[in-house]
């Protein structure tokens, strides 16, 4: 399968509002290929030269479901920093992630959040959880994991996870006042 902004559906198609479905695990042949290929996918997106000339568009993270396909993989890819601002890559190719928990404090990108479905721009605050944790099969890592996130990871994280459910970003803007501040939330 080839994954380019030609093959990743948008939010006019009604596939993107299908909800996803969890994998077996251990992953098959068909899932890990896949979720390998949305990995570079994200990876490749990454390098301009690339990316323009195979027709990507920037990502930091691709569910399958914007493949056409209802399963809960999503690959996740970008260039960060930890705590103690020392330079990290955020790398995960997860099968069936769900959130076990989540913080009561809120946060947002101050920029707003954009998406490989969604070409029209939408402005506004998306308010999610500052912090999460996350339990997943990672097939970097080949292993369950619990990923414990915040800020910016957390973000990403809860945004592709809003994909399984058939629910995107702008969905979660408030339509009233789209900028509205929240008291207390975590400005990234």
């Amino acid at each position: 399968m080839i994954i380019n902004n030609d093959t990743i559906i948008k939010d006019s198609d009604p596939r993107i509002r299908q909800v996803s479905q969890p994998v077996s695990l251990p992953l098959s042949k068909e899932d890990e290929d896949l979720l390998r290929q949305m990995f570079k996918y994200v990876v490749d997106s990454t390098d301009e030269e690339l990316a323009e000339k195979e027709n990507l568009r920037p990502a930091v993270g691709i569910s399958a479901i914007q493949l056409g396909i209802p399963k809960q993989l999503t690959a996740v890819y970008f260039e960060d920093v930890d705590k103690n601002g020392e330079p990290v890559t955020r790398e995960f190719m997860l099968a069936n992630p769900h959130i076990v928990s989540s913080s009561l404090q809120k946060a947002y990108l101050k920029g707003g959040e954009g998406c490989l479905s969604v070409e029209e721009e939408h402005e506004g605050y998306v308010v999610r959880s500052a912090r999460i944790k996350v339990k997943a099969f990672d097939l970097i890592r080949n292993s369950e994991v619990e990923i414990r996130a915040r800020g910016y990871l957390a973000i990403v994280l809860q945004h592709e996870i809003d994909h399984f459910s058939g629910i995107l970003f702008y969905d979660r803007i408030n339509a009233e006042d789209p900028f509205k501040e929240i008291e207390g939330a975590m400005t990234i």
